[in-house]
């Protein structure tokens, strides 16, 4: 225990106050518990994991070279949607690592 907190004695009978504000604490955590669902994600099945994998794969290099596209347009330039394709390509196989590290159930 460190030095600085309040140190209990054994031998001295618990407060009254205490046990209230112990059982007060605990009720709360619980009411808190049920209005906000599981605070844990549970790990998806290996069905779900691939299907999310599939959509990473697909979406992210072509939202990533819509927006490059749509700057091309604004910018008058060529080139921009396909350093894009290969940036959203990137994420996406990040993403995709970050999703095999999680173990299937």
């Amino acid at each position: 225990m460190a030095e600085s907190e309040p140190q209990e004695d054994p031998e001295l009978p618990r407060d009254a106050r205490l046990d209230s504000l112990d059982a007060r604490l605990r009720q709360a955590r619980q009411a808190e518990g049920k209005r906000s669902g599981p605070t844990e994600r549970a790990p998806q099945t290996g069905q779900a994991q691939g299907m999310r994998i599939l959509s990473v794969l697909v979406s992210y290099p072509l939202g990533s070279a819509l927006i490059g596209y749509v700057a091309d347009r604004v910018a008058g330039t060529h080139g921009i949607w396909v350093a894009m394709l290969f940036v959203g390509f990137g994420v996406a196989m990040w993403e995709v690592w970050k999703i095999s590290n999680q173990k299937p159930q």
